[in-house]
């Protein structure tokens, strides 16, 4: 197992998720290919970008078949928000784009959740690597994270 997944799969224990790490038979850069090898609709993935606001990271887990509107992003956060860029990704988190996870950080971020994960009884997150993920519920991403549960989706008025 690839360090980076050890990293997830012993902060899922740390901090008592029931959730094992699930080695998927492909890999799932994006949540649809995530959601096709799971076999459970796009928007119970829950990916995790990284996106910038006055050059500091923060992290946005959105439902899988959402996406992040930049603007009420930077509404909320009060900032300039850009998406970043895979070196940064790499600093803030520890893993590469395709395989961060929402927990385990190499650095402290701020959190923001998408309400519609909130939805499903089980979702899925990267643990790690772009083949590897984990179910948890909705209520365990939020105690796990400490992420603030905010609209932040593409589409609707803030």
């Amino acid at each position: 197992m690839k360090p980076a997944v050890e990293k997830v799969r012993s902060a899922i224990g740390a901090l008592g998720l029931a959730g094992k790490v699930i080695e998927l038979p492909v890999e799932a850069r994006t949540s649809q290919q995530a959601a096709d090898a799971l076999g459970v609709a796009v928007g119970q993935i829950a990916k995790s970008l990284v996106f910038t606001v006055n050059k500091s990271p923060l992290l946005v887990i959105a439902s899988g078949a959402n996406r992040v509107d930049e603007r009420k992003l930077g509404t909320i956060t009060g900032g300039k928000i850009r998406r970043a860029d895979p070196e940064m990704v790499k600093q803030a988190t520890g893993y590469t784009i395709g395989g961060v996870p929402p927990l385990a950080h190499a650095t402290a971020l701020p959190v923001y959740i998408d309400p519609d994960l909130l939805q499903y009884e089980l979702i899925y997150a990267a643990a790690g690597a772009a083949e590897c993920v984990f179910p948890l519920t909705p209520e365990e991403l939020v105690r796990a994270t400490g992420g603030q549960v905010i609209d932040v989706k593409e589409g609707e008025p803030a």
